[in-house]
C-alpha cells in the first residue's frame, strides 16, 4: 500500500489511479442495492413500472456517487449538498411508495450521504429525521414488518459512522496543517539562530578588517611599514574569522543523539519494522555524543537496508565499568544476522569510536530467531 495507489485520508486524489481506487471503495457499498435490483428482476411490476424503476435506481446511484465522491475529494457548497440530499430523499420516497418495501434500503444511503457531507450539528438532527421518515413511509408499503427492522439500525449506524469518519478527516487535516506550521516555525527559528550566530561571529571581524583596510590605505603612500603591519593584522583577523566559521559549521553539522533517535524511529517505522527506541538520551560530551549518533545512524541504516528484520530494539544505558562510567548504545534486530553486511561502515564506525576512547562489539541477537546486535560504549565524561 503506497501513496501513489491509495489516496491518503483527508486528501483529495491527485492521480487517476487514486481517484479510481477511491471510487471503487465507495462503489463496494452499493452491494446492498441487491434488494431493489432483485425486486426489478423478479418481473412482478408492469413494464412501465420496471423501466421507471431502473431509471430511478440508476439516477439515485449516480447522484449518490457524485455527491459522496465529489465531497470527499473537494467539499462542495452547503447549498449543493442540501439540494442533492433533497433529491436523493425524494427519489427514495417516490421509488419506495411506488415499488414497495424492498426499496427502503435507499434511505440508508441517504442517511450515509448526510453523515458524509453535513456538519456534525446538522447531521445529528438530519440522520434521525431521515430514519423516522423512512419508518413512516415504510408503514405505507406492503409487508413493512419484513424490511423495516432490517434497515432502521443500518440507517442510524451508517449515518453516524460517516459523521465519525468526517470528523476524523477534519482532525487529520487540522493536524497536518499544525505540523506544517510547526515545521515552518522551526525553520524560521533555525534561520534566525543562524543569522544571530553569523552576526556574532563575523560582525566584529569584518568591522575590524574594514577599519584596518582604511588605515592601511591611508598609510600606504607615506608609511609603508605601518601599512604592512595593518595588512598583517587584517590577515590574522581574517584567518581567525575563517576558523570561527568552520567551527560553527562543524557544530551545525554535528549529529546529536536526540536527533538521531527521532530519525531512527522514523526510518524504522517507514520500513515497516517494529521499533523500540528511547524517547530521550542522557547528556554526554560533544565528541562522544557525535560518535554515538554516527553509530546509531549506521546501525539503523544497516537494519533498514540489509537485515530483513521485522523488529529492532535501540537502548541507551549508562553503566559503571572498571575504566569508569560509560554510555552503552545497543541496536538489536531479528534479521538475517552476521556482520558482513556492514562492510566498510563497521570499520569506519570502529575507528570513530576508538578516537573517543570507546569500544565496539558485535554479535548475534539474544533471541532464538538469530539477528544481529551492535554494542557501542563511550566514556561518559562531563557534558560540555
Amino acid at each position: 500500500m503506497n501513496e501513489e495507489t491509495f489516496a491518503r485520508i483527508g486528501r483529495p486524489p491527485t492521480t487517476r489511479r487514486q481517484a479510481a481506487v477511491k471510487l471503487l471503495w465507495i462503489c463496494i457499498w452499493l452491494v446492498f442495492m441487491g434488494a431493489p435490483v432483485s425486486d426489478l428482476l423478479r418481473g412482478e411490476h408492469t413494464g412501465r413500472s420496471t423501466a421507471l424503476g431502473w431509471l430511478g435506481l440508476v439516477s439515485f446511484v449516480a447522484v449518490y456517487l457524485v455527491l459522496v465522491f465529489r465531497h470527499t475529494s473537494k467539499p462542495v457548497t452547503r447549498t449543493i449538498v442540501h439540494v442533492t440530499l433533497a433529491v436523493l430523499f425524494a427519489l427514495a420516497a417516490v421509488l419506495t411508495l411506488s415499488l414497495g418495501s424492498a426499496w427502503l434500503v435507499l434511505f440508508v444511503y441517504v442517511s450515509v450521504a448526510a453523515g458524509a457531507t453535513l456538519p456534525l450539528n446538522q447531521a445529528r438532527v438530519v440522520i434521525p429525521g431521515i430514519t423516522a421518515a423512512m419508518v413512516l413511509i415504510g408503514l405505507k408499503t406492503d409487508n413493512p414488518g419484513d424490511v423495516l427492522p432490517a434497515v432502521v439500525i443500518p440507517a442510524l449506524l451508517g449515518g453516524f459512522a460517516l459523521t465519525g469518519v468526517r470528523q476524523l478527516v477534519v482532525t487529520t487535516k487540522a493536524l497536518r496543517e499544525a505540523r506544517a506550521t510547526v515545521a515552518q516555525l522551526a525553520a524560521n527559528e533555525e534561520r534566525l539562530r543562524l543569522a544571530r550566530d553569523l552576526h556574532d561571529l563575523l560582525g566584529h571581524s569584518l568591522s575590524l578588517i574594514t577599519l584596518k583596510s582604511e588605515l592601511a590605505g591611508r598609510m600606504l603612500p607615506d608609511q609603508p611599514e605601518r601599512a604592512a603591519q595593518q595588512i598583517a593584522d587584517i590577515e590574522k583577523v581574517s584567518r581567525q574569522a575563517l576558523v570561527d566559521v568552520r567551527e560553527a559549521v562543524t557544530g551545525y553539522r554535528r549529529p546529536t543523539l536526540p536527533g538521531e533517535l527521532a530519525g531512527a524511529r522514523t526510518a524504522l517505522a517507514a520500513a515497516g519494522i517494529t521499533a523500540e527506541v528511547p524517547a530521550d538520551a542522557p547528556e554526554v560530551a560533544e565528541k562522544q555524543e557525535a560518535a554515538l549518533a554516527w553509530s546509531l545512524r549506521e546501525a539503523v541504516t544497516n537494519v533498514v537496508r540489509h537485515s530483513g528484520a521485522h523488529r529492532c530494539v535501540v537502548a541507551l544505558t549508562p553503566r559503571q565499568t572498571l575504566d569508569g562510567p560509560v554510555l552503552e548504545l545497543t541496536v538489536e534486530d531479528n534479521g538475517r544476522g552476521g556482520s558482513a553486511s556492514f562492510g566498510n561502515g563497521l570499520t569506519g564506525l570502529s575507528e570513530r569510536i576508538t578516537d573517543v576512547g570507546g569500544t565496539v562489539d558485535t554479535g548475534s541477537g539474544r533471541g532464538s530467531q538469530g539477528g544481529f546486535t551492535l554494542t557501542v560504549r563511550v566514556p561518559l565524561g562531563s557534558a560540555s
